[in-house]
This record gives C-alpha cells, sequence and structure tokens, in this order.
C-alpha cells in the first residue's frame, strides 16, 4: 500500500481493536519533525501536479527532461492530466512548469507488496539547470545503515488531520540497509523486500504528500519515497524504493521513453 492508505488503515485497525500503541504521540512537526528549506538546497526536488495545479506527489530530475517518481503516485493519471514544477520552494507559484510527455512505472510493481515502486516521467520540453534545477546522480550503490540521509518534500506534516506547507521541507533521517530494517528492532519483518531501503529517526520522517520525493545522501539519490506505517511512529521506518537496486531499469527506461 502506500504511504496515506496504509497510515489511514493502521490508524483505523488501532481504533477498532480499543487499544491504542502505548509508544504513539500524533508526531507534529515540519514534514514530520523537519524545517523550512529552500529549493536552492535542494535543486533536483519537483512537485506533480494536476494540471489544475494541485500538488499529490514529489520527484526527482536525473536530467533535462526526465523525473525519478513512485510508481504508486502514477496509477489513478493519464500524462494529459499532468504537469511539473520545478525550481521553487513553493508547490503552488514560481518556477517553471512544464506538461508532461509520457510516463511509465515499472512492469513488476505490486500494489500489495509495494516491490518496484518506481516510475519515470518524460518532460514535454527539456529545462535547463540553474541554481534552482539541478539534476541529482544516481545512486551505485546503498549507503551502509547509519548513515545519514535527506528526505524533502511538500507533505503533511502529521499522519492525519494536517494540511500540507506550501514551503518546501526537509529532515535528516538515517540510513537502514534490508537486513537491519527487517531485524526485531523494528516491526516489518518479512515485509522489506530487495527493491527496498528504510530511513529512520526518532519522531522524524516522510509523510503522505512527499511519495514519490527524493532520499539523498552524499549528493546521490539513493531511495524514492514509498511507504511506511504512519508517519514518524517509533519502531516503523520510512520506506524507500532503493535507486540502486532499480538504477538499471531507471535508465534504460529513461533511454526508451
Amino acid at each position: 500500500m502506500n504511504r496515506m492508505l496504509l497510515s489511514v488503515l493502521a490508524l483505523v485497525a488501532l481504533c477498532a481493536s480499543g487499544q491504542a500503541r502505548p509508544d504513539y504521540e500524533f508526531p507534529f512537526g515540519r514534514i514530520v519533525n523537519g524545517e523550512a528549506t529552500t529549493i536552492e538546497s535542494h535543486p533536483y526536488q519537483v512537485s506533480i501536479q494536476t494540471t489544475k495545479g494541485s500538488h499529490f506527489c514529489g520527484g526527482s530530475i536525473i536530467d533535462s527532461e526526465t523525473i525519478v517518481t513512485a510508481a504508486h503516485c502514477m496509477q489513478s493519471y493519464a500524462a494529459s492530466e499532468l504537469q511539473i514544477r520545478l525550481g521553487s520552494t513553493s508547490r503552488s507559484d514560481g518556477g517553471e512548469v512544464v506538461s508532461v510527455r509520457t510516463f511509465k512505472f515499472h512492469e513488476g510493481y505490486n500494489s500489495k507488496l509495494m516491490v518496484n515502486d518506481v516510475a519515470i516521467i518524460k518532460l514535454s520540453s527539456p529545462v535547463r539547470q540553474t541554481s534552482k534545477i539541478r539534476f541529482v546522480e544516481l545512486a551505485d550503490t546503498t549507503p551502509a545503515s547509519g548513515t545519514e540521509a535527506i528526505v524533502t518534500g511538500w507533505g503533511t506534516t502529521c499522519f492525519l488531520f494536517c494540511s500540507s506547507p506550501d514551503t518546501l521541507m526537509s529532515v535528516a533521517v538515517d540510513l537502514l540497509q534490508k537486513s537491519d530494517c527487517e531485524s526485531d528492532k523494528y516491526s516489518y519483518g518479512d515485509s522489506i523486500q530487495d527493491t527496498m531501503v528504510c530511513a529512520y529517526s526518532e519522531k522524524k520522517d516522510a509523510c503522505q504528500g512527499d511519495s514519490g520525493g527524493p532520499l539523498v545522501a552524499n549528493n546521490k539519490l539513493v531511495g524514492v519515497v514509498s511507504w511506511g506505517n504512519g508517519c514518524a511512529w517509533s519502531g516503523y521506518p520510512g520506506v524507500y524504493a532503493d535507486v540502486a537496486s532499480l538504477k538499471s531499469w531507471i535508465e534504460q527506461t529513461a533511454a526508451e521513453l
């Protein structure tokens, strides 16, 4: 399930059981518990929107006409219904707005298992790099557990009943490789698949609306915001599509489209 749906269903299950997680608090804050930032600091970040200007997912620009995002972001749209805002700290104003020529999500994407949660979007016209638009390099390997990474987006500031900020937000989290994420210390077990990487810092996380956006470490794109149980819930890392394991598909698909 995508990040938003899993969050809501998790809350429903808790309420139906008559029990609440003893260590759970509503995680109010930024992105969750991050801070406002600028597009100059994260110029690879883009907002994926409907043609009416409604932001619904994030993405990363990797060359003059290619965006990487999550497969689950692209399930309900045609290319003609979409536009990309680049080069703006605000999701609703400024920068450049470019229409979408086509897109493709991974053939092996599975909405139940959330494997291969990656998609490629091709812009209708190329953009140039500036101080506010820069292409991000794809990671060749997944950094070691404990490596600091930055996740950015315009998603909600808590997992339920929170509005989305108009200003780009960022938060620092620690990477967890697959074997560490599925260990007894955390709560996902064998839900973590080979095309996934996790990131966790207590009470810090991405949330709904951040889906498809970048997780960057060492100036390289290492993850794509995919799913999670709630947002910033204790013991539940954020789960991302692992760019290193999906790099060949990303590059081949970008070239073919």
